[in-house]
């Protein structure tokens, strides 16, 4: 009699599906680490020959990156052991806030900051609303390396941007849309940590209580 040929591909569905369901213990002693990233250090801890990353500012081992910051912007990572704690803080469906200082090209109009807080339609969808304000160049700013590309003929403001969300280079891509380019991107906030009191390339572990 000839087999039936479905039940094997059926069974190795089941067997997927039980063991991708399999938790990973969670670590005796959760660890947070906070790091004003530099410009141009991958958030990441290995990279090509030449290239900085988070290897080059946190000695401390196990822990991983909730969530990512791009090369070429600047500030809060926090990183951590605990997988639980890395979801809650990366994954899109906890809306976890985060702020961001964002230096754009020109004078942004009430009307367009209308459009950024009410959300836009960028190529991967429209994006949630958002909190959008002009506000003064931050007092606790440090000087950039390479520095900020200046034209004298067209004044930059700076944005106090907060989102709930963080798709791939989301705020350049929503500056750009009305028309005000970013030239420096420094992410402050998540969540109730900052970088209050933390130099540019420093860490600091928190404590437990924190």
């Amino acid at each position: 009699m000839q087999r039936d040929s479905t039940r094997k591909p059926v069974a190795k569905r089941r067997h997927r599906q039980k063991s991708s369901q399999v938790s990973r213990p969670r670590p005796s002693r959760s660890e947070v680490v906070l790091l004003n990233k530099p410009m141009n250090v991958l958030c990441q801890f290995t990279g090509n020959p030449g290239e900085a990353t988070l290897a080059d500012f946190v000695p401390v081992k196990d822990v991983y990156p909730a969530g990512r910051l791009d090369k070429d912007s600047e500030g809060l990572v926090v990183l951590t052991n605990d997988g639980r704690l890395q979801a809650k803080i990366s994954s899109p469906k906890f809306k976890q806030s985060k702020v961001y200082y964002v230096l754009v090209e020109g004078e942004p109009t009430e009307e367009q900051l209308c459009i950024l807080r009410a959300g836009l339609e960028l190529n991967d969808g429209l994006t949630l609303p958002i909190e959008a304000e002009i506000v003064p160049e931050p007092e606790w700013l440090w000087p950039r390396t390479p520095p900020v590309r200046v034209r004298k003929t067209i004044r930059d403001t700076w944005l106090r941007l907060t989102l709930k969300e963080g798709r791939n280079r989301q705020v350049r891509r929503m500056t750009a849309a009305i028309g005000h380019p970013t030239l420096r991107l420094i992410r402050y906030q998540v969540g109730e940590w900052t970088i209050a009191n933390l130099a540019c390339g420093e860490y600091r572990r928190l404590e437990r209580a924190e």
